[in-house]
This record gives structure tokens, C-alpha cells and sequence, in this order.
């Protein structure tokens, strides 16, 4: 199993980006899915989950509002459009899958990507 993301880069304040982040090896339509962030100096913590269905969705307080995460089981993958982004949200961000269909803020996912640096420059 192999979870790649693609998406990041540099973004100025109240820009946007749209992560993107696909599962390969075996079929994750079953699956919850989340997306993560570690920023310097801090430890890993949770941005958004979609639960097998795409139906149910959970964010972190301070990106409500401002970022989307979907999901298309056909293909295998997840997005997270990111909206109104903030100098705070500069961090790695780590997309993660589990065979469980149900969300988990906590890091407890099967497989992990490598990630992919977002920064916001203000």
C-alpha cells in the first residue's frame, strides 16, 4: 500500500491550495481518511477526517470554515481544499487512510504519506 500526497507549495494570507492525496495497493472505499499536520517544533496534530461514505466529515476548530474535505471512492482518493489560509497554517501535511470506516482524530490510521510542505507566507 502506498498513500501519496500532491498539492502543497507557497501561498500568500487568505490564499488558497488544494492538497490532494491518493491510496494505491488495495481499495480504501471502506476506509476513514484524515489529514494531519505537523508544524516546526510542534507535534503532529489533526486537521480534518471523512468517514467511509463521504457523508460525515469532522474538522479541527481552528480550520472550520475554511477548509473541505471530500472524498472520491472511484478513484481512490481524498482532497482537502484549503481556504483563507493563515501564516499558522504553515506545516508538513500528512494524508492517512484506515481500514476501519469510521473517523478518529487520533493518529490511530493504517498507512501514511510522506506529506507535503504547505507554507503561507504573510
Amino acid at each position: 500500500v502506498q498513500v501519496v500526497e500532491s498539492g502543497g507549495g507557497f501561498v500568500q494570507v487568505g490564499g488558497s491550495l488544494r492538497l490532494s492525496c491518493g491510496a494505491s495497493g488495495r481499495s480504501f472505499s471502506s476506509g476513514a481518511y484524515a489529514w494531519f499536520r505537523q508544524a516546526p517544533g510542534k507535534e503532529r496534530e489533526f486537521v480534518a477526517a471523512i468517514n467511509w461514505s463521504g457523508l460525515n466529515t469532522y474538522y479541527e476548530d481552528s480550520v472550520k470554515g475554511r477548509f473541505t474535505i471530500s472524498r472520491d471512492n472511484a478513484k481512490n482518493t481524498v482532497t482537502l481544499q484549503m481556504n483563507s489560509l493563515k501564516p499558522e497554517d504553515t506545516a508538513v501535511y500528512y494524508c492517512a487512510v484506515r481500514n476501519s470506516p469510521y473517523m478518529a482524530k487520533s493518529p490511530t490510521y493504517d498507512y501514511w504519506g510522506q506529506g507535503t510542505q504547505v507554507t503561507v507566507s504573510s
